[in-house]
Parts: structure tokens; C-alpha cells; sequence
């Protein structure tokens, strides 16, 4: 994925930084162009700790999360667009993926990262799934001549779910993230509102890490992050 055009889309502003943050620095380091879409602040269901301060409002909730996120996407070079849809539940509704397919027009991305189309404890991430392929057949005309403006199909994942093996996630794809681990940790130290994930997603990465290694034999790799690839590579010859 280095050097190329990345988009992200996740269900709540702080999904790309636990997920893929490591992926986007290892992008925007090659002198690729990474953004991200968050489309929803997760105000309801993704910012508890934010939730216990008395008095608080939704509207400061989701301009806190906002600003967390921008934060957390400098320390990885991405580019943040907001959609503010709302949380539990996220509802996407024509426009939303219209304005989705647009952006993938004007970006052209080379690789579209979003949640896989299952989790049996999260109704947004799927929701987001949906989204997110439904724009990118939309984007790409679905293989045929159309009447409007197209741009090649993109190379499509998923990223790791809190629980993968309850989502039907296999990973196919290991991203070593040594070189900008200190990147990720300053991404996932930005969401204050969800500290309580860092060190779960700090550990992940060791895991996935050691996976990394083993596939490979490279033992200087140390922090990696997991995806699966959902079209299939053409390559020219085995």
C-alpha cells in the first residue's frame, strides 16, 4: 500500500486509529496521500469516559471527538472528513453514500481499508461495510461503460474487528508497522475518550507482529497490523 492513495472509511471517528493507523503512516511515509472518513463522531456509543463528566451535552461530545481525531490523523498524515451521521445507530442513508462515492471519484484511491460485514457486537461497523462497498461499485461504474464519471476499481480490505474470530475475519494481509509504531502510539494517545483501548491495540500489534514474522522470516519486525484482502489480485504471471 505504500506510496499510493489511501481511503479509510470507518463507522466512528476513532475506528481508523485502533484499525489502521499504522497502515496510513506507512502510506503517507512513502509520500502516498491517505484519507480518512469517519462517519459518525461515535458520540453515543464509542465516548463513555467523555459521557461521565457532569453536565455534558452531545454537541460538545462530538466536537471533543472531533478534534481528538484530527489529532490522531496529523500523527499519521491523513486527511480527516467528517460526515456526522450519528451513533447507535449509524444510518446511512442515498445522500450520505452519494457524497461517499463523490469523494472516491475526486480521491481515486488505489486501496479502500473499512469494517468487515460482520460483528455481532457492533451494528455500525456493517452498516459502514455496506456503505463503503456500495459507493466503490457506484465510483467504479461496476466494470461497465456508465454515464458518468468513473475511476478503476480500487483494491478493497477489511481491517481487524475487536473480535476477529467473531466476524468472520481471516487475515490475508500483514502490514509491518515497526518503522512507525511511535506514529500509531501517538495516534491512539490522542483518543482520550477510549484510553482504555490503547494498550489492547498496542499488544495487538505485537501479535500480529510475531504473525508477521513468522510469514515472512524478517525478524526485524516487531509491530504489524492485519487486513483481508476482499478482491483478488491479478497479477501477470505466478
Amino acid at each position: 500500500m505504500s506510496g499510493r492513495r489511501l481511503l479509510v472509511v470507518g463507522a466512528h471517528s476513532a475506528d481508523f486509529v485502533w484499525r489502521a493507523s499504522g497502515a496510513i503512516a506507512k502510506n503517507t511515509a512513502a509520500g502516498g496521500e491517505s484519507v480518512v472518513v469517519a462517519l459518525s463522531y461515535g458520540e453515543r456509543g464509542e465516548s463513555g469516559e467523555l459521557w461521565k463528566e457532569e453536565g455534558q451535552t452531545e454537541e460538545n461530545v462530538k466536537a471533543v471527538r472531533h478534534k481528538e481525531a484530527e489529532a490522531a490523523a496529523a500523527a499519521v498524515g491523513a486527511e480527516l472528513v467528517a460526515f456526522d451521521l450519528g451513533d447507535y445507530p449509524l444510518r446511512v442513508g442515498p445522500d450520505a453514500v452519494d457524497r461517499l462515492a463523490v469523494l472516491m471519484r475526486e480521491l481515486a484511491p488505489h486501496v479502500i481499508l473499512t469494517h468487515p460485514d460482520k460483528d455481532p457486537f457492533n451494528p455500525d461497523h456493517p452498516v459502514a461495510f455496506t456503505a463503503a462497498t456500495q459507493a466503490r461499485l457506484l465510483t467504479s461504474g461496476a466494470g461497465v461503460e456508465s454515464g458518468f464519471k468513473t475511476v478503476p476499481p480500487t483494491e478493497l480490505l477489511v481491517f481487524e474487528p475487536h473480535q476477529p474470530e467473531l466476524c468472520g475475519f481471516v487475515p490475508t494481509v500483514f502490514v509491518d508497522i515497526t518503522s512507525v509504531m511511535d506514529r500509531k502510539v501517538e495516534a491512539m494517545s490522542a483518543m482520550a475518550a477510549q484510553s482504555y483501548l490503547r494498550e489492547y491495540y498496542t499488544e495487538r500489534a505485537g501479535h500480529r507482529g510475531n504473525h508477521a514474522r513468522k510469514v515472512t522470516g524478517d525478524k526485524t519486525i516487531r509491530q504489524a497490523e492485519a487486513f483481508q484482502r476482499l478482491v483478488p489480485n491479478v497479477v501477470g504471471a505466478l
